[in-house]
């Protein structure tokens, strides 16, 4: 009994005020990528689009690979009017949520059959505008709580974030079904839905205006003196090198090895996400049982799966459960393989969207906390979209090639070989393992 109220004292950590909008600012950073991502390649393949095409398609989302390049004028370029009114992380958010919300309005009236080329412009712009939220949103929920706080937060945002991935893939195929009148393939169907996905930023924007706000670290420095080019020297020191420099000095030469989990922590995941919607297309699943699958049991999977992963991180440690996530993210691509050979059937379609999530929970939940823990809060912004972006730069790169893979070599043996790139994630989780890690140091 102890144990048991134990348990739900943990859980009334997501009822803070704090986590609640970190909750709703994780929605608003996971609706955009689905629409570049995910549901894009369902609409371009009902519109005929091959599954070679999609894949090189699926590069759009390396902008979120080198947000790294531009973090910095997040922590260091003050915006405007806005910084003064709302302070300089919420004055960088409200202007990518803007630029997201434009941007899926360019893309929702767009005709990919008539200009494919304007549909991937438009793509990239809102990746560009998501991932530059997503640089604040980061740097927001570092800073908005204590390092104990951490993995509930991180728990929060991932919920909120899973969760509009849902909304922004079953939702938006729910909705083109809806407004499609029935018809396999309709351009205004799709449009209509994309501009309800523009409507479902809002929320967000509330949670930037109305939250506090957070107290940080980061080192103000003045650029007076000296000529414009010793200033642009003196900013690219501070705001550029001073990062980088602080995390290989805490870290030393295990930083290599953290690098290096972190660009193959999600490779497994990701390549085959890629070609996740094509399979389903491909497989004679409608957009409609698609979406009421994932409305359905992916949310109730996203929420577990995210819930337990923060409590599970609180019990066990980090490195535990960032195994367990690795381990389990792999294991469950064998499914979409063992889908494969089945061939349509709505059952095993449940329970491989059900796993798939539950995994994914978990192993984000642990892996976001990990990630929080390597951070300096003098270098939030940048230090953060650099493991960050690591973290997608070689999934999404080699995501590229999925739709060759698959046209090759079969939808079945593509999902195991995604399984087998998880494997050298498991091998770096249990060399790091043996080392402790390493506290932050002030900010020189």
């Amino acid at each position: 009994m102890p144990h048991y109220f134990t348990w739900l004292k943990s859980l009334n950590i997501y009822c803070q005020r704090r986590v609640l909008a970190i909750f709703v600012l994780g929605f608003s950073s996971g609706l955009p990528l689905m629409l570049v991502f995910g549901v894009l390649s369902f609409w371009l393949r009902e519109a005929g689009v091959s599954r070679a095409d999609i894949g090189y398609f699926s590069w759009v989302a390396l902008a979120y690979a080198v947000k790294w390049l531009w973090s910095p004028l997040a922590d260091h370029l003050q915006i405007p009017y806005l910084h003064h009114k709302l302070g300089r992380r919420r004055s960088w958010l409200l202007i990518s949520q803007l630029s997201v919300i434009v941007a899926i309005c360019c893309m929702a009236l767009t005709d990919p059959q008539q200009d494919l080329a304007m549909m991937a412009a438009f793509a990239v712009v809102l990746a560009f505008a998501s991932a530059t939220q997503d640089i604040n949103v980061d740097a927001f929920r570092i800073e908005s709580a204590p390092e104990k706080l951490q993995a509930a937060l991180a728990a929060a945002y991932l919920a909120g974030y899973r969760l509009a991935m849902i909304m922004a893939s079953a939702g938006t195929l729910w909705l083109a079904a809806i407004f499609s009148g029935g018809s396999n393939y309709d351009l205004d169907g799709w449009q209509q839905a994309y501009l309800v996905m523009a409507l479902c930023m809002l929320p967000g924007i509330i949670t930037t205006l109305f939250s506090k706000e957070p107290v940080c670290g980061l080192q103000q420095h003045q650029y007076t003196a000296g000529s414009l080019l010793q200033r642009t020297l003196s900013w690219l020191k501070q705001a550029v090198v001073a990062p980088f420099i602080d995390f290989f000095g805490r870290y030393k030469w295990h930083a290599l090895l953290i690098l290096a989990l972190i660009a193959c922590y999600r490779l497994s995941d990701v390549v085959m996400g890629v070609m996740a919607n094509a399979f389903y297309v491909d497989m004679g699943y409608s957009k409609e049982e698609v979406a009421s699958v994932s409305k359905i049991y992916g949310v109730i999977m996203t929420l577990i799966g995210a819930a337990l992963g923060g409590v599970l991180i609180n019990q066990f440690g980090v490195i535990k459960i960032l195994f367990l996530g690795a381990l389990l993210s792999a294991v469950t691509n064998l499914l979409f393989s063992a889908l494969s050979h089945i061939g349509y059937d709505l059952m095993w379609l449940t329970l491989v969207i059900s796993a798939d999530n539950l995994s994914a929970g978990i192993a984000t939940s642990a892996f976001l906390a990990y990630l929080a823990s390597l951070v300096n809060l003098a270098f939030t912004a940048t230090q953060y979209a650099m493991f960050s972006s690591l973290m997608l730069l070689l999934p999404k790169f080699t995501g590229g090639f999925s739709g060759q893979w698959v046209e090759q070599m079969g939808y079945g043996a593509f999902f195991v070989m995604t399984a087998l790139m998880g494997i050298p994630a498991l091998l770096l989780i249990m060399v790091l393992a043996r080392y402790k890690p390493i506290k932050q140091n002030a900010a020189a």
